[in-house]
Protein backbone atom coordinates (compact mmCIF):
# COMPACT_ATOMS: atom_id res chain seq x y z
CA UNK A 1 0.00 0.00 0.00
CA UNK A 2 1.35 3.45 -0.94
CA UNK A 3 2.32 5.50 2.09
CA UNK A 4 2.66 9.18 1.20
CA UNK A 5 3.42 12.37 3.07
CA UNK A 6 4.14 15.96 2.19
CA UNK A 7 2.62 18.62 0.04
CA UNK A 8 1.81 16.43 -2.98
CA UNK A 9 -0.23 13.94 -0.99
CA UNK A 10 -1.69 16.70 1.15
CA UNK A 11 -3.31 18.05 -2.03
CA UNK A 12 -4.66 14.58 -2.74
CA UNK A 13 -6.28 14.70 0.70
CA UNK A 14 -8.07 17.90 -0.28
CA UNK A 15 -9.47 16.15 -3.33
CA UNK A 16 -10.75 13.25 -1.25
CA UNK A 17 -12.49 15.69 1.06
CA UNK A 18 -14.18 17.30 -1.92
CA UNK A 19 -15.38 13.94 -3.21
CA UNK A 20 -17.06 13.26 0.15
CA UNK A 21 -19.15 16.40 -0.35
CA UNK A 22 -20.44 15.65 -3.84
CA UNK A 23 -24.00 15.00 -2.59
CA UNK A 24 -24.39 18.29 -0.74
CA UNK A 25 -25.61 20.39 -3.73
CA UNK A 26 -22.89 23.02 -3.52
CA UNK A 27 -23.26 25.89 -6.00
CA UNK A 28 -19.48 26.30 -6.22
CA UNK A 29 -18.92 22.69 -7.32
CA UNK A 30 -19.65 23.60 -10.93
CA UNK A 31 -16.90 26.21 -10.99
CA UNK A 32 -14.10 23.72 -10.37
CA UNK A 33 -11.93 22.64 -7.47
CA UNK A 34 -9.82 25.80 -7.23
CA UNK A 35 -12.81 28.17 -7.22
CA UNK A 36 -14.55 25.98 -4.67
CA UNK A 37 -11.56 25.98 -2.33
CA UNK A 38 -11.27 29.76 -2.71
CA UNK A 39 -14.94 30.14 -1.84
CA UNK A 40 -14.45 28.32 1.46
CA UNK A 41 -12.21 31.13 2.63
CA UNK A 42 -14.95 33.79 2.28
CA UNK A 43 -17.55 31.97 4.34
CA UNK A 44 -18.83 28.42 4.38
CA UNK A 45 -22.45 29.46 4.67
CA UNK A 46 -22.21 31.31 1.34
CA UNK A 47 -21.51 28.14 -0.65
CA UNK A 48 -24.48 26.15 0.63
CA UNK A 49 -27.44 26.22 -1.74
CA UNK A 50 -30.13 28.46 -0.19
CA UNK A 51 -33.03 26.47 1.13
CA UNK A 52 -31.27 23.14 0.91
CA UNK A 53 -32.19 20.59 3.56
CA UNK A 54 -29.63 19.96 6.29
CA UNK A 55 -27.74 23.23 5.87
CA UNK A 56 -26.58 23.22 9.50
CA UNK A 57 -25.18 19.70 9.17
CA UNK A 58 -23.52 20.57 5.87
CA UNK A 59 -21.97 23.73 7.29
CA UNK A 60 -20.67 21.83 10.30
CA UNK A 61 -19.18 19.11 8.11
CA UNK A 62 -17.59 21.66 5.80
CA UNK A 63 -16.22 23.66 8.71
CA UNK A 64 -14.53 20.61 10.19
CA UNK A 65 -12.99 19.60 6.84
CA UNK A 66 -11.72 23.10 6.11
CA UNK A 67 -10.28 23.52 9.61
CA UNK A 68 -8.43 20.20 9.35
CA UNK A 69 -7.17 20.96 5.84
CA UNK A 70 -6.05 24.48 6.78
CA UNK A 71 -4.24 23.13 9.85
CA UNK A 72 -2.31 20.64 7.71
CA UNK A 73 -1.61 23.27 5.08
CA UNK A 74 -0.28 25.73 7.66
CA UNK A 75 2.26 23.27 9.10
CA UNK A 76 4.83 24.12 6.42
CA UNK A 77 7.44 26.82 7.03
CA UNK A 78 10.38 27.87 4.83
CA UNK A 79 13.46 29.98 5.49
CA UNK A 80 13.42 33.38 3.75
CA UNK A 81 17.14 34.25 3.90
CA UNK A 82 20.10 34.59 1.56
CA UNK A 83 22.57 32.79 3.80
CA UNK A 84 21.37 31.18 7.04
CA UNK A 85 18.91 31.80 9.86
CA UNK A 86 19.68 31.33 13.55
CA UNK A 87 17.38 28.90 15.34
CA UNK A 88 17.25 29.40 19.12
CA UNK A 89 16.28 27.43 22.21
CA UNK A 90 13.62 29.99 23.18
CA UNK A 91 11.65 32.73 21.43
CA UNK A 92 14.24 35.45 22.07
CA UNK A 93 17.27 36.98 20.36
CA UNK A 94 19.20 36.50 23.61
CA UNK A 95 18.43 32.77 23.79
CA UNK A 96 21.03 30.10 23.03
CA UNK A 97 21.53 29.28 19.35
CA UNK A 98 20.68 25.62 18.77
CA UNK A 99 21.14 25.43 15.00
CA UNK A 100 20.99 26.99 11.56
CA UNK A 101 18.29 26.94 8.91
CA UNK A 102 19.94 27.52 5.54
CA UNK A 103 18.59 29.21 2.43
CA UNK A 104 15.73 27.21 0.82
CA UNK A 105 15.47 24.91 3.85
CA UNK A 106 12.08 24.16 5.37
CA UNK A 107 10.34 22.40 8.19
CA UNK A 108 7.18 21.87 10.19
CA UNK A 109 5.56 24.41 12.49
CA UNK A 110 5.24 23.20 16.07
CA UNK A 111 4.12 26.42 17.79
CA UNK A 112 3.83 30.17 17.17
CA UNK A 113 3.90 33.13 19.57
CA UNK A 114 4.95 36.78 19.77
CA UNK A 115 6.48 36.96 16.28
CA UNK A 116 8.41 33.69 16.69
CA UNK A 117 7.87 30.17 15.37
CA UNK A 118 8.96 26.91 16.93
CA UNK A 119 9.82 24.55 14.09
CA UNK A 120 11.28 21.15 13.33
CA UNK A 121 13.63 20.79 10.36
CA UNK A 122 15.30 17.39 10.22
CA UNK A 123 16.90 16.86 13.65
CA UNK A 124 16.78 20.60 14.39
CA UNK A 125 14.05 21.83 16.77
CA UNK A 126 13.92 25.42 17.99
CA UNK A 127 12.56 28.96 17.60
CA UNK A 128 13.10 31.33 14.66
CA UNK A 129 11.94 34.88 14.07
CA UNK A 130 8.90 35.19 11.78
CA UNK A 131 10.70 38.08 10.04
CA UNK A 132 12.87 35.55 8.21
CA UNK A 133 10.25 32.85 7.51
CA UNK A 134 7.62 32.14 4.88
CA UNK A 135 4.24 30.61 5.70
CA UNK A 136 1.23 29.06 3.94
CA UNK A 137 0.98 29.98 0.21
CA UNK A 138 4.42 31.62 0.06
CA UNK A 139 6.01 28.64 1.83
CA UNK A 140 4.24 26.18 -0.46
CA UNK A 141 5.34 28.11 -3.55
CA UNK A 142 8.99 28.06 -2.49
CA UNK A 143 8.81 24.41 -1.39
CA UNK A 144 7.38 23.52 -4.78
CA UNK A 145 10.38 25.17 -6.44
CA UNK A 146 13.18 23.75 -4.29
CA UNK A 147 11.71 20.50 -2.95
CA UNK A 148 10.95 17.23 -4.65
CA UNK A 149 9.06 13.99 -4.13
CA UNK A 150 11.21 10.96 -3.42
CA UNK A 151 10.61 7.27 -2.86
CA UNK A 152 12.42 5.34 -0.14
CA UNK A 153 12.74 1.60 -0.69
CA UNK A 154 11.46 -0.34 2.32
CA UNK A 155 12.10 -3.80 0.87
CA UNK A 156 15.39 -5.67 1.11
CA UNK A 157 15.77 -5.41 -2.68
CA UNK A 158 13.48 -3.68 -5.18
CA UNK A 159 13.44 -4.11 -8.97
CA UNK A 160 13.40 -0.98 -11.10
CA UNK A 161 11.58 -1.78 -14.35
CA UNK A 162 11.47 -0.25 -17.82
CA UNK A 163 7.66 -0.30 -17.96
CA UNK A 164 4.88 -0.48 -15.30
CA UNK A 165 4.60 -4.24 -15.68
CA UNK A 166 6.04 -7.07 -13.58
CA UNK A 167 7.11 -8.81 -16.82
CA UNK A 168 9.01 -5.73 -18.04
CA UNK A 169 12.81 -5.60 -18.26
CA UNK A 170 14.64 -4.97 -14.98
CA UNK A 171 16.90 -1.89 -15.30
CA UNK A 172 18.45 -2.18 -11.86
CA UNK A 173 17.99 -3.03 -8.21
CA UNK A 174 17.51 -0.74 -5.21
CA UNK A 175 18.89 -1.68 -1.82
CA UNK A 176 16.87 -1.05 1.32
CA UNK A 177 16.55 2.69 2.12
CA UNK A 178 17.75 3.68 -1.38
CA UNK A 179 15.95 6.76 -2.66
CA UNK A 180 14.92 7.97 -6.12
CA UNK A 181 13.17 11.12 -7.29
CA UNK A 182 9.51 10.69 -8.21
CA UNK A 183 8.41 11.70 -11.70
CA UNK A 184 4.77 10.71 -11.33
CA UNK A 185 2.56 8.63 -9.04
CA UNK A 186 0.80 6.55 -11.69
CA UNK A 187 -1.76 4.81 -9.45
CA UNK A 188 -1.88 2.68 -6.31
CA UNK A 189 0.33 0.06 -7.98
CA UNK A 190 3.13 1.86 -9.87
CA UNK A 191 5.29 4.95 -9.44
CA UNK A 192 7.33 6.49 -12.24
CA UNK A 193 10.81 7.43 -11.00
CA UNK A 194 13.95 9.12 -12.27
CA UNK A 195 16.52 6.32 -12.69
CA UNK A 196 19.83 7.82 -13.88
CA UNK A 197 17.73 10.50 -15.63
CA UNK A 198 15.60 8.02 -17.55
CA UNK A 199 12.00 7.21 -16.67
CA UNK A 200 11.54 3.90 -14.88
CA UNK A 201 8.95 2.25 -12.64
CA UNK A 202 8.75 0.69 -9.17
CA UNK A 203 5.96 -1.07 -7.32
CA UNK A 204 4.29 1.31 -4.88
CA UNK A 205 3.64 -1.31 -2.21
CA UNK A 206 7.35 -1.59 -1.38
CA UNK A 207 8.19 2.10 -1.05
CA UNK A 208 7.38 5.15 1.00
CA UNK A 209 6.71 8.41 -0.80
CA UNK A 210 7.92 11.57 0.88
CA UNK A 211 8.23 15.23 -0.04
CA UNK A 212 11.87 16.16 0.52
CA UNK A 213 12.96 19.66 1.46
CA UNK A 214 16.48 20.53 2.60
CA UNK A 215 16.75 20.55 6.39
CA UNK A 216 18.65 22.69 8.89
CA UNK A 217 21.45 21.54 11.18
CA UNK A 218 21.93 21.49 14.93
CA UNK A 219 24.90 23.27 16.48
CA UNK A 220 26.12 19.90 17.76
CA UNK A 221 26.38 18.57 14.22
CA UNK A 222 28.00 21.79 12.98
CA UNK A 223 30.60 21.81 15.78
CA UNK A 224 31.45 18.17 15.20
CA UNK A 225 31.96 18.76 11.48
CA UNK A 226 34.07 21.85 12.11
CA UNK A 227 36.24 19.95 14.57
CA UNK A 228 36.78 17.16 12.05
CA UNK A 229 37.63 19.71 9.37
CA UNK A 230 40.16 21.39 11.65
CA UNK A 231 41.82 18.06 12.41
CA UNK A 232 42.01 17.31 8.70
CA UNK A 233 43.52 20.75 8.05
CA UNK A 234 46.20 20.25 10.70
CA UNK A 235 47.04 16.83 9.34
CA UNK A 236 47.37 18.25 5.83
CA UNK A 237 49.65 21.07 6.98
CA UNK A 238 51.92 18.56 8.70
CA UNK A 239 52.39 16.67 5.48
CA UNK A 240 55.50 18.27 3.97
CA UNK A 241 54.94 16.60 0.62
CA UNK A 242 51.48 18.05 0.14
CA UNK A 243 51.67 21.20 -1.96
CA UNK A 244 47.97 22.02 -1.69
CA UNK A 245 45.86 21.41 1.39
CA UNK A 246 43.35 19.13 -0.28
CA UNK A 247 42.39 15.78 1.16
CA UNK A 248 42.51 13.06 -1.53
CA UNK A 249 39.49 11.49 0.16
CA UNK A 250 37.48 14.63 -0.67
CA UNK A 251 38.27 14.17 -4.36
CA UNK A 252 36.97 10.61 -4.31
CA UNK A 253 33.95 11.65 -2.24
CA UNK A 254 33.03 14.44 -4.65
CA UNK A 255 33.52 12.08 -7.63
CA UNK A 256 31.20 9.56 -5.94
CA UNK A 257 28.48 12.18 -5.43
CA UNK A 258 28.85 13.36 -9.03
CA UNK A 259 28.44 9.76 -10.20
CA UNK A 260 25.29 9.35 -8.09
CA UNK A 261 23.74 12.63 -9.23
CA UNK A 262 24.94 12.82 -12.84
CA UNK A 263 26.67 9.57 -13.76
CA UNK A 264 24.57 9.17 -16.90
CA UNK A 265 24.77 12.84 -17.89
CA UNK A 266 27.29 14.49 -20.20
CA UNK A 267 30.59 15.74 -18.84
CA UNK A 268 29.11 19.25 -18.60
CA UNK A 269 26.32 17.89 -16.41
CA UNK A 270 28.84 16.15 -14.17
CA UNK A 271 30.98 19.29 -13.88
CA UNK A 272 27.88 21.31 -12.99
CA UNK A 273 27.10 19.04 -10.01
CA UNK A 274 30.68 19.34 -8.80
CA UNK A 275 30.52 23.12 -9.19
CA UNK A 276 27.36 23.30 -7.05
CA UNK A 277 29.13 21.47 -4.23
CA UNK A 278 32.17 23.75 -4.44
CA UNK A 279 29.96 26.85 -4.63
CA UNK A 280 28.41 25.75 -1.35
CA UNK A 281 31.81 25.15 0.22
CA UNK A 282 32.86 28.71 -0.66
CA UNK A 283 29.55 30.48 0.03
CA UNK A 284 29.55 30.81 3.81
CA UNK A 285 25.90 29.70 3.82
CA UNK A 286 26.92 26.05 4.03
CA UNK A 287 29.66 23.96 5.65
CA UNK A 288 33.16 24.92 4.47
CA UNK A 289 34.38 21.44 3.52
CA UNK A 290 33.38 19.06 0.72
CA UNK A 291 32.44 16.27 3.12
CA UNK A 292 30.56 18.77 5.28
CA UNK A 293 28.49 19.98 2.32
CA UNK A 294 27.77 16.49 0.98
CA UNK A 295 26.77 15.07 4.35
CA UNK A 296 24.96 18.14 5.68
CA UNK A 297 21.62 17.06 7.09
CA UNK A 298 18.87 16.64 4.53
CA UNK A 299 20.78 18.00 1.52
CA UNK A 300 21.81 15.35 -1.03
CA UNK A 301 19.56 12.29 -1.31
CA UNK A 302 22.34 9.83 -2.33
CA UNK A 303 24.38 10.85 0.72
CA UNK A 304 21.30 10.63 2.91
CA UNK A 305 20.47 7.04 1.92
CA UNK A 306 24.03 5.67 1.88
CA UNK A 307 24.46 5.40 -1.89
CA UNK A 308 27.46 7.77 -1.96
CA UNK A 309 29.23 5.63 0.63
CA UNK A 310 28.66 2.49 -1.45
CA UNK A 311 29.83 4.12 -4.70
CA UNK A 312 32.87 5.53 -2.88
CA UNK A 313 34.19 1.98 -2.47
CA UNK A 314 33.70 0.99 -6.12
CA UNK A 315 35.30 1.94 -9.45
CA UNK A 316 34.05 5.44 -10.23
CA UNK A 317 33.85 6.63 -13.83
CA UNK A 318 37.00 8.59 -14.85
CA UNK A 319 34.88 11.48 -16.16
CA UNK A 320 33.42 11.96 -12.66
CA UNK A 321 36.96 12.17 -11.26
CA UNK A 322 37.93 14.75 -13.87
CA UNK A 323 34.79 16.78 -13.17
CA UNK A 324 35.56 16.68 -9.44
CA UNK A 325 39.14 17.82 -10.04
CA UNK A 326 38.05 20.73 -12.23
CA UNK A 327 35.33 21.81 -9.83
CA UNK A 328 37.80 21.72 -6.91
CA UNK A 329 40.18 23.84 -8.99
CA UNK A 330 37.49 26.52 -9.32
CA UNK A 331 35.96 25.71 -12.72
CA UNK A 332 32.19 26.32 -12.90
CA UNK A 333 29.81 26.14 -15.85
CA UNK A 334 26.83 27.20 -13.71
CA UNK A 335 28.12 30.42 -12.20
CA UNK A 336 27.40 30.60 -8.48
CA UNK A 337 24.53 28.09 -8.50
CA UNK A 338 24.04 26.22 -5.22
CA UNK A 339 21.04 24.05 -6.16
CA UNK A 340 19.95 21.67 -8.90
CA UNK A 341 17.11 19.31 -9.65
CA UNK A 342 15.51 17.38 -12.51
CA UNK A 343 14.43 19.81 -15.22
CA UNK A 344 10.85 20.94 -14.79
CA UNK A 345 9.16 24.16 -13.75
CA UNK A 346 12.13 25.82 -12.05
CA UNK A 347 14.05 28.54 -13.89
CA UNK A 348 17.81 28.28 -14.14
CA UNK A 349 20.66 26.96 -16.26
CA UNK A 350 19.53 23.84 -18.12
CA UNK A 351 22.21 21.19 -18.68
CA UNK A 352 21.11 17.79 -19.98
CA UNK A 353 18.20 16.70 -17.78
CA UNK A 354 18.84 18.98 -14.80
CA UNK A 355 18.35 22.66 -14.01
CA UNK A 356 20.85 24.59 -11.87
CA UNK A 357 20.24 27.79 -9.93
Amino acid sequence: MLKGRGMFLMLAGWMISLAMLCGMKLEAAASGTKDYLDSLNVGISNVIEPGADGNEEAIEALTQIVEEAEKEKSDLVMADVQVALNVRAEASEESEKVGLLYKDCGGKILERKDGWTKLQSGELVGWASDEFLLFEDEAEELAGEVGNLIILNEAETLRVRQEPDTDSEVLGLLAQNDALNVVEVMDDEWIKVDFFHDDAYVLAEFVEVDFHIDAGETMEVIRQREAEAEEARKKAMQDANQAVITDADDLRLLAALIYCEAGSESYQGQLAVGAVVMNRVRSGAYPNTISGVIYASGQFTPAMNGKVARIYNTDIAPSCYTAAQEAMAGVSNVGGATHFRRAGNHEGILIDNQVFW
